[in-house]
């Protein structure tokens, strides 16, 4: 991780690309050398046809003669058909390539970032990075690269054909408008580039409006509130409007000016070309040949305005990117990281654990000390926001911690691999966030590995023989055949069925038309607050991990439900440590110690009969709820 954080400090705004562009160096070569010719070859169709003019104009050639340039001019155009067939294969394939390395390395990156950087960036604003500003970076390495360098060389050679088959001063004439879009290129890609990284930021600001819009619905639904969000989406929308139309009316600023400077180009080739035929210093044939020298001259002309805007418009992507790629984790492995440690057993100690969110923001956990022995099982209650689920974050290291506040097995959390450590530690959260898929998957996810690719002689000896790409398909192709035996492994369906069972989550899920093969909605909406809450519970225990921790799990459930899982909890669970952190006296009274927080601090700890008798806070709690549960009976 030290050298990877060191390659990402290295990474300077747009400057990454490079790094995608020279894997695919190969594609681009073979891509502009095709190019090349094409554009090479185009250049002999209006010979041949002024040629053609010339001949039928002044008798000089039979129908042989006539022929023949026919066929050459075929035989151009299938040359052109087949070169334009190679460049876009090669240079499109490696533009979307290069798409596809990005976004994939882009996911890999967030992948790795810590709970603080998802606090700070919304998730309107990361869906953007994989959408428009992807999209303009593919157009920058793909289209403005081939644009760029069919305009420069089909600019050239059409020029030098003009000068050298024609009339140099004609062509000196014709083209004086169009050396202006060559001064104007320069002001108009600093301005292109700036609007449209304002596009994209409030792009960035609608997409997040939506996303939580639409994630918020059911409230928005049940408060009446529609007309408000619609209000509030206009707004947006308005905004992001506005900052498209800003770009959209500079090129169209652009283009007019491009059309005008290459009809004017024509009308003085017109004027002094067709002077030049009158006065008998130039052949119809030749005038003709100029004219399609120069529409051939409008594309490079167009093709440079489009180049510009596209390369601004992807330089600024690139530099949103590179900014992003160039974010740091403010959690993973260090050289402080023991990799031999890979399993624990379970004991847990926090010592003196102080905690902040950041440094401007309070004190969320106050020398916190205790000790959970292996086997054991540790209530949290207290008070909302007295630093429960803080522990529970802090555990898992979702948050760096100063040395010496927390050990597992007798060592520090900041030694101990995050994959050991998280791969050790079944987590409920508050939450209860399902996938977008079935039931089975669901409970299953926890419990699946990835396991390496094996190791044998046909496949060492492929490794060497292979070309990269045949390679890449080849592993592609491994993983997926790994991924796949996974799922069968631990996607069990008597395994799942058994944590359903635990969980008390299986006779709901056997109730639905297709069981367990049942497709949860987004966020898991299409199931209850209760059904998700143990569905989620199911997840843990089938992972079967040496700690367990249960962050206000059993909220939604009934009493008698939650008496049934926390029995099954103390059989499946027995040798192994539990975590349960809760609101409600029930839930935790049989735990072997329970802690009581009070504003982050340590207000009371031990078991429930000594903390009822000592008649202190965690007994004003016990108090009201058995007040609350006699007067729920009453009524």
């Amino acid at each position: 991780m030290d050298k990877l954080k060191k390659k990402k400090v290295k990474k300077k705004g747009a400057g990454f690309i490079w790094r995608y562009i020279g894997r695919h160096w190969f594609a681009y070569i073979v891509g502009l050398v095709t190019l090349f010719v094409v554009d090479y070859v185009n250049l002999f169709v209006p010979q041949f046809t002024g040629e053609i003019t010339d001949g039928l104009t002044y008798g000089s050639l039979d129908k042989g003669g006539i022929l023949r340039l026919v066929l050459m001019i075929l035989g151009c155009g299938a040359i052109i058909m087949l070169g334009r067939f190679l460049w876009r294969y090669t240079l499109f394939g490696a533009c979307r390539k290069i798409e596809y390395e990005i976004r994939v390395d882009l996911y890999a990156h967030l992948s790795t970032q810590s709970a603080n950087f998802f606090n700070n960036n919304k998730t309107g604003d990361l869906m953007s990075y994989f959408t428009n500003d992807l999209g303009a970076i593919r157009q920058a390495v793909g289209m403005a690269v081939i644009s760029a360098f069919d305009a420069s060389v089909m600019a050239i050679m059409v020029l030098i054909k003009m000068a050298v088959y024609v009339d140099v001063p004609l062509t000196l004439i014709s083209i004086i408008p169009l050396v202006f879009i060559l001064f104007g290129g320069a002001f108009y890609g600093k301005l292109v580039e700036k609007r449209f990284d304002e596009k994209q930021e409030a792009f960035s600001k609608m997409s997040d409006q939506v996303q939580e819009s639409i994630s918020g619905i059911r409230v928005i639904k049940a408060f009446v509130q529609e007309k408000k969000e619609l209000d509030a989406f206009a707004k947006i929308n308005a905004f992001n409007k506005k900052k498209n139309m800003r770009v959209v009316g500079l090129m169209a600023v652009v283009g007019s000016l491009l059309e005008l400077l290459i009809g004017s180009a024509c009308v003085l080739a017109l004027f002094f070309g067709g002077k030049l035929v009158m006065d008998g210093g130039l052949t119809p044939g030749k005038f003709v040949a100029f004219m399609q020298y120069l529409m051939m001259l409008v594309w490079p002309m167009i093709a440079m305005g489009n180049t510009i805007t596209s390369f601004s418009q992807g330089l600024a992507s690139m530099k949103r990117i590179g900014a992003l790629f160039n974010e740091q984790t403010d959690v993973w492995d260090t050289e402080k990281t023991d990799k031999s440690i890979s399993s624990l057993k379970g004991q847990i100690s926090l010592k003196n654990l102080t905690f902040k969110y950041r440094e401007e923001l309070p004190t969320v956990l106050d020398k916190v000390t205790v000790d959970v022995p292996k086997g054991t099982s540790l209530a949290i209650i207290g008070r909302t926001g007295s630093g429960k689920s803080t522990i529970a974050n802090l555990l898992l290291h979702l948050y760096n911690v100063e040395d010496g506040q927390i050990f597992l097995d007798g060592q520090d959390i900041n030694t101990i691999p995050l994959y050991t450590l998280r791969k050790h530690i079944a987590y409920v959260p508050q939450d209860n966030f399902l996938f977008s898929d079935t039931l089975q998957s669901n409970i299953a996810f926890g419990a699946r590995e990835y396991r390496e690719l094996p190791k044998n002689k046909k496949i060492e000896k492929k490794i060497i023989l292979s070309k990269e790409e045949e390679l890449e398909a080849y592993l592609e192709a491994e993983l997926a055949k790994r991924e796949s035996l996974a799922d069968k492994v631990y996607d069990d369906l008597d395994k799942v069925e058994a944590a359903a069972k635990a969980a008390c989550i299986h006779d709901n899920i056997v109730e639905f038309p297709k069981g367990y093969a049942t497709m949860v909605g987004e966020r898991g909406v299409t199931v209850s607050g209760g059904q998700k809450q143990r569905s989620s519970i199911a997840r843990a225990l089938m992972k079967d991990a040496p700690i367990l921790i249960l962050d206000d799990s059993l909220s939604a459930v009934d009493t008698d439900t939650e008496e049934s899982i926390l029995g099954n909890l103390k059989k499946l669970r027995a040798g192994k440590t539990t975590i349960i952190i809760a609101h409600r006296i029930s839930t935790i009274e049989n735990c072997d110690k329970i802690l009581v927080l009070d504003e982050g601090k340590v207000a009371e700890y031990g078991t429930h009969e000594e903390l009822v008798a000592k008649g202190g806070m965690y007994a004003d709690l016990y108090e009201k709820q058995l007040l609350e549960e006699s007067e729920g009976g009453a009524e």
